[in-house]
């Protein structure tokens, strides 16, 4: 499986499909998705411009709640599982437990995918939560920007505690947090935990 980390929260994972996770500020026209997944709906997250960009006639959109009256071949919706053209993935609410900006009560998600016989946590914009605590994979996208999610402590401390055999840092370099917040996370990690940072490579 190929992971990239196109911008910020922007996600592209190329193996027997290709899936865009949130794509944002996508310059090329590319049309090579199989599937789009969005996990809420503020601008850097669901960006129009760049979804048309990566879709193509027979691309499949898999949108949380707030976005059910957009364009979607399947709504997502809590802590559910779900399935589509025999991918299989599990919803994670993504929300704020300090703040206010993604409040639990707005159905934003996160994705636990199963691909290749691996399973790819994609957080969304997320705190650390009871709902997080349950989850169970081998490889983690998670926010450390802060102001709207974790920052760097608080996502070492979740991905210590998860144990994925990978962390891949997001939300940080861009919006919020500069780049080198990456090599910090990276630093406050266990060291049996691969960190791979995607974000300035």
């Amino acid at each position: 499986m190929k992971i990239e980390v196109l911008h910020h929260a922007s996600i592209k994972l190329t193996g027997d499909k290709i899936i865009y996770f949130d794509p944002y500020k996508i310059e090329e026209e590319f049309h090579d998705a199989d599937y789009i997944f969005i996990t809420h709906d503020h601008y850097d997250h669901y960006d129009p411009e760049s979804i048309e960009k990566v879709r193509n006639d027979h691309t499949k959109i898999v949108v949380p709640y707030c976005l059910k009256d957009k364009e979607h071949h399947l709504l997502a919706d809590g802590y559910r599982y779900y399935e589509i053209d025999g991918i299989k993935f599990t919803t994670i609410p993504s929300y704020n437990i300090n703040k206010q900006f993604h409040p639990r009560e707005k159905y934003y998600v996160g994705y636990n995918i199963l691909l290749e016989d691996r399973y790819y946590y994609i957080m969304g914009d997320t705190d650390r939560t009871p709902e997080t605590d349950m989850v169970k994979t081998d490889i983690c996208f998670v926010p450390i920007g802060g102001t709207y999610t974790m920052d760097v402590d608080e996502a070492a401390e979740y991905i210590n505690d998860l144990k994925p055999q990978v962390a891949i840092p997001i939300h940080y370099g861009m919006i919020t947090g500069d780049l080198s917040m990456g090599k910090e996370f990276q630093d406050k990690v266990n060291k049996e935990i691969k960190v791979e940072i995607k974000i300035g490579e």
